[in-house]
């Protein structure tokens, strides 16, 4: 039993404006450049949502309105934001948006190191932009509250603190908490949100398609930030470091922080690349059969029509072509797809 491939050329006829733009864009010689503008354009998604969200709960505590924002819509604001990203970008990029994610993917995957050094910089560069759109579309409402704290005589001592507007940019700690429990704190859950991460990256594992993946990190970003955000947490350096940037951009080098900022932006790599040695080490099983639904996901990236047999593919009649029988496991020997794109990881 055999699935026709369908490319969308085949049932939806763009204008040729597009189509010349498509067979320019998906060379080699530019594709990794709309790659990046998706690592980019994921990353504001992402960050655009949860600071928003952040602003305006800061904003409610200057002027001492409830109502404004919270926790939990902090946390929901950046799974939606993940969601997005994923559902927009990653079928281009294949969807890290976290520098320490593509990092690991070198290390444990062999992502190329000069397209990840790219992915960086893309990253960095979408949040920084996030944080400034949202800065802009808030600037009358963080000045009034800023007017607010000085009215009170607390902006002096407040403004470079999680209950600052530069805190809703930048990360800062909290005064009770120490520099090795602010570690310990993005380790622990930087190591488990990354171990969920691979779970959803793992082909064999039947109870988590992909449809599903994007949902299970996202909420799981959500939860640790339910759970963890008081005592402190990054989760993200592109988020942690492209936002840092934009707070100093606005309020200058004050806004760059402490020696926390060091753990917000770092710790973060080595958290990630422990988790993905456990759930290599202890948990993947290359005798575990990849179901139907990854298998699919695979095909799809594989027959993309650039990956198919060079200028002999464009030739011939895409809907003729058709992606491996399951029940033919001679087919599959002579037809292994691609690597299933390491995506929808945040």
């Amino acid at each position: 039993m055999s699935t026709p491939i369908v490319h969308l050329r085949d049932v939806a006829k763009r204008p040729r404006i597009f189509t010349i733009w498509e067979k320019r864009r998906n060379s080699a010689q530019v594709h990794w450049a709309m790659e990046c503008f998706a690592e980019m354009l994921g990353v504001f998604f992402y960050v655009y949502f949860g600071i928003g969200s952040q602003v305006g709960w800061n904003f409610g505590n200057a002027i001492k309105t409830e109502g404004f924002s919270s926790i939990l819509q902090i946390g929901l604001a950046y799974a939606m934001g993940i969601v997005f990203a994923v559902s927009v970008c990653a079928g281009t990029s294949g969807g890290h948006f976290n520098p320490c994610v593509t990092m690991t993917l070198v290390i444990f995957k062999g992502f190329p190191k000069l397209k990840a050094l790219r992915y960086i910089i893309a990253q960095l560069l979408g949040a920084y932009i996030a944080a400034l759109v949202v800065y802009t579309q808030w600037k009358e409402f963080i000045d009034v509250a800023e007017g607010a704290m000085a009215q009170a005589g607390t902006l002096a001592a407040m403004r470079f603190t999680p209950n600052g507007l530069p805190g809703s940019f930048a990360n800062y700690l909290l005064a009770p908490q120490t520099l090795p429990r602010a570690f310990m704190n993005e380790y622990v859950n930087c190591t488990l949100l990354a171990i969920i991460i691979w779970a959803c990256l793992d082909p064999t594992n039947i109870l988590v398609p992909p449809a599903m993946s994007t949902f299970v990190i996202a909420f799981s970003y959500a939860a640790a930030i339910w759970g963890f955000a008081v005592p402190g947490i990054s989760l993200n350096a592109a988020r942690d470091v492209g936002a840092r940037l934009a707070a100093m951009t606005i309020w200058g080098l004050e806004a760059r922080g402490t020696r926390y900022s060091a753990i917000t932006a770092l710790v973060n790599i080595p958290a990630t690349m422990t988790a993905a040695f456990i759930y290599e080490w202890f948990i993947v099983d290359s005798d575990r059969v990849v179901d139907s639904a990854h298998l699919e996901f695979i095909n799809a990236h594989a027959n993309h029509r650039r990956f198919r047999h060079g200028h002999n593919a464009e030739k011939r009649n895409s809907r003729v072509q058709s992606l491996v029988d399951l029940t033919d496991t001679s087919s599959q020997e002579k037809n292994m797809p691609m690597p299933m794109p390491s995506g929808n990881a945040v």
